[in-house]
């Protein structure tokens, strides 16, 4: 049986240029959090891909489904399906979904042109590294969603997460951090002053480790974490 999407998590796409955008949106999050950007580059005429990775936009139990392999075989086929109707292609992605863009500038470097991050996740806090013990004493852990500054927004995820499936998002995270020297494509980090979601740090470990001979960092003084949904 199907189930049921959450409204406004849908996943979307806008038809368009020669140019296309694979916008990818964070752990626990959905869609929803990247649609409003999503609208600002179809108007502007760019092809717009965004997929809802499986367990997300639904309920939270379903996320503890998944596994890491999961998310990235349904980033890998929006990335291909997207790469055959354009010409340039750039991954957009937010905070897990940053993680994403990067794991797919590295393995497919013909396929991927450039490379937007916004606020992207691959620290964690100390305690991270307990998780694949603690997933089986602890079924699941209250959520960071909308963590946004601009009130009236709603980026549309779950208000608890399964540790099961957090203890792969940094399985995932290792695995990212290893093949950052082979991205090499133009980067652009967005990076929120204040951000109540995550540890800091990310940022400055991918601009250090990413082999790309063009990169630069875009500091965002009046966002929170879901900068896409923010002032």
């Amino acid at each position: 049986m199907t189930t049921e999407i959450m409204p406004g998590a849908e996943p979307f796409a806008f038809h368009g240029g020669p140019v296309g955008v694979l916008l990818l949106h964070g752990f626990s999050g959905s869609p929803g959090s990247l649609r409003r950007i999503g609208e600002w580059l179809a108007a502007r005429g760019h092809a717009v891909v965004c997929p809802r990775l499986p367990g997300h936009g639904t309920r939270w139990r379903n996320l503890g489904r998944t596994r890491w392999q999961d998310w990235t075989n349904e980033a890998v086929r929006s990335l291909k399906d997207l790469d055959a109707m354009v010409e340039t292609l750039v991954v957009f992605g937010l905070s897990f979904g940053g993680g994403m863009a990067l794991h797919l500038a590295a393995r497919y470097p013909d396929g991927v042109d450039g490379v937007a991050i916004v606020n992207p996740w691959l620290k964690e806090r100390p305690l991270a590294a307990l998780s694949p013990v603690l997933k089986y004493v602890v079924p699941s852990v209250r959520g960071v969603i909308n963590d946004i500054k601009q009130t009236g927004q709603d980026e549309i995820g779950y208000e608890r997460v399964p540790l099961k499936a957090f203890a792969d998002a940094v399985a995932f995270h290792k695995i990212v951090k290893r093949e950052l020297s082979r991205v090499r494509q133009p980067i652009l980090v967005f990076q929120s002053s204040e951000d109540h979601a995550i540890p800091t740090g990310s940022s400055a470990l991918i601009l250090d480790r990413v082999g790309s001979e063009e990169k630069e960092l875009v500091t965002l003084e009046n966002s929170f974490h879901v900068a896409t949904l923010d002032h």
